[in-house]
């Protein structure tokens, strides 16, 4: 791997200024997150783009331990005579490395979330632009530590712009998970195994579209809008690092040519 440029670690939490701030119903003195985060602080983000060098486009990015790389190659011509039209075609691919996990040999694609990236992407990238080919996006999971797949999105779609695929807006994605009647934002593997609900909203910052919204478990209206207004936020910051790696790329390119 070569890194064209990457920015430090930068932290995106929410800051809502809107409304009278509810007081948490769980101090956070009587219980600590277990990487010692408040409960509305995300994980300092990391990005570097030109992660592999024989792909169109690719990002690499840290988000605590956290670990995930995406490759991006196409446009290229539909091999299948089926896929042929008028529009591009976007393949997405999630895999887990096997030592991705605490528990070594398991990993493999993921069919779910290849899906779930296919859709959060999709709305987002202007198809007309490559008629009659193909973009392929291979994300591979290098560290498995919590809120994996809006870490995934996000990288896929700083890979994209890497690869000057044409973009309405970057996607940034983050998530939330209900702990009894507390939200704790950007959760890492071991609150998502004890949540009761969890939500993840993707969007286009710039837009203010949402373009992939998912919720489990059950959720009072209140409690919903706090959670979507949390991740917004956090969207928005998360976009603007993503935007700084994206200029320091083109800088380091200029400088290169010059």
């Amino acid at each position: 791997m070569a890194g064209k440029s990457g920015t430090t670690p930068a932290t995106y939490s929410p800051s809502l200024t809107t409304g009278k701030k509810k007081p948490l119903l769980l101090k956070e003195e009587d219980w600590t997150r277990p990487d010692g985060r408040g409960f509305h602080q995300c994980r300092p983000a990391f990005f570097r783009t030109g992660a592999v060098n024989a792909a169109s486009g690719s990002a690499y990015a840290e988000f605590g331990n956290t670990k995930v790389i995406v490759s991006v190659f196409g446009p290229r011509e539909s091999k299948k005579a089926m896929m042929y039209s008028d529009t591009g075609r976007l393949n997405c691919n999630v895999s887990y490395t096997t030592f991705s996990t605490p528990v070594r040999g398991q990993g493999s694609d993921h069919k779910e979330y290849s899906s779930m990236l296919h859709k959060a992407l999709e709305g987002a990238i202007i198809l007309d632009s490559f008629p009659k080919t193909t973009v392929d996006v291979f994300a591979l999971v290098l560290e498995s530590s919590g809120s994996d797949l809006p870490v995934v999105i996000s990288v896929a779609s700083l890979a994209l712009a890497d690869a000057g695929i044409l973009m309405y807006d970057l996607v940034a994605s983050v998530s939330v998970s209900c702990l009894g009647k507390n939200l704790v934002i950007d959760p890492i593997f071991e609150e998502e195994n004890s949540q009761d609900g969890s939500l993840m909203i993707t969007c286009m910052p710039s837009r203010y579209e949402i373009t992939q919204l998912t919720v489990t478990g059950e959720w009072s209206t209140p409690k919903i809008n706090e959670g979507m207004q949390l991740c917004l936020d956090a969207c928005a910051k998360l976009a603007k690092i993503m935007r700084s790696c994206l200029k320091e790329s083109a800088s380091d390119a200029q400088d290169e040519s010059s």
